[in-house]
């Protein structure tokens, strides 16, 4: 991978910033992919619909074209798959490594004002997610990962403050907490919730659900209805980083969900993720396997 090349929208020098260039790099852009997702949010939000129905606003369409254009200059050897480039047709040529962005994951958040929409950008290795950042501008909340290690910052006045590192914290004795999704709940997802008998059931937009996992805020995220590849991608490298894991359950083992773009008779297929759930504490696979099956069973 070519090292980042200078950034317009420079980190400012903060103890604990990575000294990463790559993170660096990912972190500049998704603040200044951020500013102008704001500024359009101060305003009256106006959307239309795409082909499969889902929303789309100036803001992703804004918010997009600055990481395009940053991606370019920082790592113009790997490809860039693109929420809305997709949807207006263009598909790169793909190998084993490439990036996958969100501009503005959570649009239907964003239209209802409720401030839990995030910037996804991800880099893929082999399938793996390995490097990602996730940031939530309306918050100021933002996460990514480094060689093993995750992390979550407040974003203040353009700047990037209250580093810390985190992890995902061990399955309470009390019981589970899980999170669902705020606009996607559909009946399935529902009836695993319910099987898994949760202490505590949340809803959160976005793909702030796997921070939070990653955070330590809550164990379970099961997702039965569809998503998009760029939809989790960062989200599972901060997990990953955390000590978390997301499973594929359409597959014999649960193995860890993969990220491989294989073309098919369409895009929508090739980029669409099977049912999953994400984990913080591992051990808890086993777990949440053995309820499901018993339920099915």
């Amino acid at each position: 991978m070519n090292d980042p090349r200078a950034q317009a929208h420079p980190i400012q020098s903060e103890p604990g910033l990575p000294a990463d260039p790559v993170a660096r790099a990912l972190l500049a852009m998704a603040l200044e992919s951020g500013e102008a997702i704001l500024a359009i949010y101060a305003e009256a939000t106006d959307y239309i619909s795409k082909g499969d129905g889902s929303p789309v606003t100036a803001a992703d369409h804004a918010a997009e074209a600055i990481i395009l254009r940053r991606l370019a200059e920082a790592f113009p050897a790997l490809p860039v798959v693109a929420e809305e480039a997709i949807a207006a047709g263009h598909i790169p040529a793909i190998g084993p490594d490439f990036i996958l962005v969100d501009p503005l994951d959570g649009t239907r958040e964003f239209i209802s004002r409720n401030g839990e929409f995030t910037v996804n950008i991800a880099i893929i290795r082999g399938g793996v997610p390995v490097q990602g950042v996730v940031y939530a501008p309306a918050s100021g909340d933002i996460y990514w990962n480094v060689e093993g290690e995750a992390f979550h910052a407040c974003v203040r006045d353009g700047t990037i403050t209250e580093i810390a590192s985190i992890a995902v914290r061990p399955a309470p004795a009390e019981g589970i907490s899980i999170l669902a999704s705020r606009s996607h709940l559909c009946g399935q997802t529902q009836s695993m919730i319910e099987a898994l008998k949760a202490a505590d059931v949340v809803s959160v937009g976005s793909s702030l659900k796997l921070c939070w996992l990653a955070s330590g805020k809550a164990d379970v995220y099961p997702r039965l209805s569809p998503t998009m590849q760029w939809d989790i991608a960062a989200g599972h490298a901060v997990l990953r980083a955390a000590g978390g894991t997301v499973r594929n359950i359409t597959e014999p083992g649960w193995p860890e969900l993969a990220y491989r773009l294989v073309p098919e008779t369409d895009v929508v297929t090739m980029l669409r993720n099977p049912a999953f759930v994400a984990v913080g504490d591992a051990a808890l696979v086993g777990d949440v396997r053995k309820c499901l099956e018993s339920k099915s069973g």
